[in-house]
This record gives C-alpha cells, sequence and structure tokens, in this order.
C-alpha cells in the first residue's frame, strides 16, 4: 500500500488556496444575488495587451531570491503582497524585492479573514501593515489582497476610507496543488490569460520557480507587456462588473 506524504507547507498552501476558492465562488454567487454587493478587482477591461502577474507571500521564503533573478532575467515586474508577520521574519526578503524594482502591497497584517473583524479590526490590520513595508520601503501600500481571497462590504468600504484599491485575480495560477507540474503551471497561465488579467501565484510553492520562467517567455513571444497592478486599473471614472472586471465608464 502507498501512502501519500503532505508536507506542511502543502498542507497551508492548499487550505489557503481551498478558501479562497470558495469565497471566490461564493461571492461570484452573491454577487448575482444582491446588486448591493461590492466588488474588489479580478481583472481589467482594456484594449492594451497588458497583463500583471503577482505573488502572495504570507509563510515561507525559500524560493523568493530565486523568483527575483527570475523576473530580472526576464526584465519583468511584479506585484508582491506580503503579510506583515512575513515582513516580520523576513525583512531582507522586502528590501530585496524593493531594490530590485518590485512593489510590495498590503495582504494584511496577520492573514486573518477579514468579515470576521469589525471595521477598526481590519483599519489595524491594514494599517499595521502599512507601517511595516514602509518603513523598510519607503513606500506606503495602495493595494490590498485579502487573505483567503475573503473579502465583504464592510472591508472594500473601508479600503475606500483609506484610499486603496482591493485586488483578486482573474487566473489562478493553482501552483499550490499537490498534483501541480511546471508544465501545468505554464499551461493553464498561458491558456487563460487575456488583456488586463491579473495572475496569482505564490512566492513559495514548490513548482513556481520551475514553472515561471517559461510562462514569461510564452507570454512575451505573444507580446503581452508586464505592469504593476497599480498601473494596469484604473484610479477613477470606472465601474466594476457583476464579474469583478474593472472597466472605464464611457462618457456619452
Amino acid at each position: 500500500m502507498k501512502c501519500l506524504v503532505i508536507t506542511k507547507k502543502q498542507l497551508v498552501l492548499a487550505l489557503s488556496a481551498v478558501c479562497a476558492l470558495a469565497v471566490v465562488f461564493v461571492g461570484s454567487m452573491s454577487a448575482f444575488a444582491n446588486t448591493d454587493r461590492l466588488l474588489p478587482i479580478y481583472c481589467v477591461e482594456t484594449e492594451k495587451k497588458q497583463i500583471a502577474i503577482s505573488f502572495d507571500a504570507a509563510w515561507g521564503n525559500d524560493d523568493t531570491e530565486e523568483l527575483i533573478s527570475i523576473l530580472k532575467e526576464y526584465d519583468v515586474p511584479a506585484t508582491f503582497f506580503v503579510v506583515g508577520a512575513w515582513v516580520d521574519k523576513y525583512p531582507e526578503s522586502v528590501e530585496a524585492l524593493h531594490k530590485a524594482g518590485h512593489q510590495i502591497q498590503n495582504h494584511s497584517n496577520t492573514h486573518p479573514h477579514m468579515p470576521q473583524l469589525s471595521r477598526e479590526q481590519i483599519k489595524d490590520e491594514i494599517l499595521s501593515c502599512n507601517e511595516k513595508i514602509a518603513e523598510i520601503t519607503g513606500k506606503t501600500p495602495t493595494l490590498l489582497r485579502p487573505p483567503y481571497g475573503d473579502y465583504d462590504n464592510a472591508l472594500i468600504e473601508t479600503m475606500n476610507e483609506l484610499k486603496m484599491a482591493t485586488i483578486q485575480w482573474d487566473v489562478d495560477s493553482l501552483d499550490w496543488k499537490e498534483n501541480a507540474t511546471p508544465d501545468s503551471i505554464c499551461q493553464r497561465v498561458t491558456s487563460k490569460v487575456k488583456n488586463g488579467s491579473i495572475v496569482l501565484f505564490h512566492n513559495d510553492a514548490d513548482h513556481t520557480p520551475a514553472a515561471l520562467p517559461n510562462i514569461l517567455k510564452c507570454l512575451k513571444d505573444e507580446g503581452y507587456e508586464f505592469v504593476f497592478i497599480s498601473d494596469l486599473i484604473y484610479k477613477k471614472n470606472y465601474e466594476i462588473k457583476h464579474d469583478g472586471t474593472q472597466c472605464k465608464i464611457k462618457n456619452d
């Protein structure tokens, strides 16, 4: 009899991703049922052949330096959403990411389910993480990716008060999955990307460093330009469709 051995890192990534998928599904269904439900930005409607890749950093740190090297080789800017507790453990990596020219954005301070918090607790989570990032980089984050992809109206309204955008993704690499391979990750991402896509990776998933070069080369060969999420999204005169697509409001 063969026994399946799952490492702690794989289990944590899997649980986080399963929660995120469940929240995304429920959130999408709720959007149809409740037109008053506020939505984060999943992707951007644009005629420009631009996309943004992002990495969530919440737990480990084994691959960050390798990711920096790969991104440098292909001259690709990336957005890293980091947890404040991760910043505490790996300040040198935050500094390295910043010096390499990548953007460091907010992924909360302790990685909680945001809808379970009061608005004051949400603010504390966000502002605490912002302060830690700004102390190292000199720049205060303008974007939040909620842990587990978990959000509600209170979170988005609070982010609006803080003048921060709430960001999800429309292309999930699924690099956390037990059966993921470099080829499967590459195929999934390159087959789903479109103009205005936001792609989700993790900084400490087992096969991401092996998959990333082929993904970047393939997408560059297809003519895509890589930009920061903050440069991809619209800052004013926009609306968010029921599927989370941010689009410009067209003037009559």
